[in-house]
């Protein structure tokens, strides 16, 4: 699964810098994720860091973006190749 951030968010801007994948950019009221990013920090980190620095813990699974432990290093892999 994708994470996705509630509308909770204070934009302290603190999990932006945190995320490997570079998924998380402001949106329009505040932070958002982009789903065909977010990794859940799999391949990098064993928890997502996202969660991890969140003051307001405002980030939760995407409800609609269902993805398997399998799926997600398979997104891992293609970004970074993408990136090397």
């Amino acid at each position: 699964m994708a994470l996705t951030i509630t509308e909770e968010c204070i934009n302290c801007d603190v999990c932006e810098p945190q995320c490997p994948n570079e998924a998380i950019s402001m949106g329009e009221d505040y932070y958002v994720i982009d789903p065909g990013r977010c990794t859940e920090c799999v391949g990098h980190h064993d928890e997502p860091q996202c969660k991890v620095v969140c003051p307001v813990e405002c980030i939760e699974l995407h409800p609609q973006w269902h993805e398997g432990q399998e799926a997600l290093m398979a997104k891992y892999y293609r970004l970074t190749k993408s990136a090397a």
